[in-house]
């Protein structure tokens, strides 16, 4: 289960891309090493920081110039496929394997770039409970990754060769799929060449902009995926959530939502029972409701039939006390059609994961 619902997260990211297929065909390639440090997110991985990752990124970037109404939204970003590899400098966490679908946005004159990007990766050392019992920080082999970049990007400085140079930040983790999972996040520096071929005279299509409105809409969403708690060993169960929004329109980008969720998490059944027999000092009764309700604020981003959504929520019902009262979600949307989308999301609270989600819903 918890390969299929990783390789669905990369097919859903890549599958959004395929549908775009630029009419000026003009493509880059990019190498670019980096070294950097493992950031102390959570004291439960100080024993495991105690090199310096290095590594490489190679990268392939489609272009776009206007064929589409929303390259010029964003200025003519590039989308493109991206692979890593990298040495965490500690042999307790072994090595990466990343492959990633991204973009990358472009400001001042196109001298700079935020390069973002999501896929999977491999890692070949994870925890063990015999022979790897100090790697706390992945429980699985294969991790959800981010790739987070800003770039000095300075593109075909002689015949097709350029250069960049920035600092990016490398996210790891299962998303609480299989315990244990503190993750990891590395901060590096990164510099290397770019080679751009051009096949045709660069031209940017300038569009009349068109203000979009929209009547208040109505959304109801059903997601499903799989989680375990921090106990490693209480076992993986499934999960359910049922959400009910309204969004508006305020621009040809954004929307702003605001709704409800309803959470059946069966993994809190194990972890009240658990916690009932082993720690009575907590007071946890072994019936103590599982289920969960909370309201939220929102915001969606469209990008073609792209979106991201972030939001911010709060439990008004939630008996057991699980990482608090405030809840949070980071999500993609792909509109399979106008009214139609399917969704991949991840709820934490603050930087601790809960679980990923996939989704179908409808936006009427």
């Amino acid at each position: 289960m918890k390969l299929r619902v990783l390789l669905f997260s990369l097919f859903f990211t890549c599958f959004s891309f395929a549908q775009e297929v630029a009419k000026q065909n003009n493509y880059s390639f990019e190498a670019s090493p980096f070294h950097g440090f493992i950031m102390l997110h959570n004291p439960d991985i100080t024993h495991l920081i105690t090199g310096h990752p290095s590594g490489v990124m190679l990268g392939y970037n489609q272009k776009t110039y206007g064929d589409k109404d929303w390259h010029q939204w964003y200025n003519y970003p590039d989308y493109g496929f991206s692979f890593i590899y990298q040495n965490m400098g500690n042999p307790v966490l072994g090595n990466h394997y990343g492959l990633y679908a991204h973009f990358n946005f472009y400001f001042f004159k196109r001298n700079v770039q935020l390069h973002i990007g999501h896929g999977l990766a491999y890692n070949t050392n994870p925890y063990d409970k015999i022979t790897n019992f100090r790697n706390n920080a992945y429980g699985s082999a294969l991790l959800s990754s981010t790739i987070l970049r800003w770039n000095f990007n300075k593109e075909n400085i002689y015949k097709g060769l350029g250069l960049k140079a920035g600092v990016s930040i490398i996210h790891y983790s299962n998303a609480s799929t299989k315990a244990p999972n503190t993750s990891t996040n590395t901060i590096a520096f990164n510099a290397g060449l770019t080679y751009t071929f051009i096949r045709e005279e660069e031209t940017y299509i300038r569009r009349e902009k068109v203000k979009i409105t929209e009547p208040l809409r109505y959304n109801l969403a059903f997601r499903a995926g799989i989680n375990e708690s921090d106990v490693i060993g209480s076992g993986r169960f499934p999960l359910y959530i049922i959400s009910a929004y309204i969004d508006k329109r305020i621009g040809r980008k954004s929307a702003i939502q605001f709704g409800g969720d309803i959470f059946f998490s069966n993994f809190l059944k194990e972890l009240i029972r658990y916690e009932s027999v082993s720690f009575p000092e907590k007071n946890v009764a072994p019936d103590t409701d599982y289920k969960r309700a909370g309201l939220f604020v929102g915001h969606e981003l469209f990008i073609n039939r792209l979106s991201i959504t972030t939001q911010l929520g709060y439990y008004i019902y939630s008996p057991y006390d699980f990482e608090g009262k405030v809840y949070n979600r980071v999500g993609m949307k792909y509109y399979i059609k106008k009214k139609l989308f399917a969704e991949v999301s991840l709820k934490s609270h603050a930087a601790a994961a809960e679980a990923v989600a996939f989704g179908i819903g409808v936006r009427l």
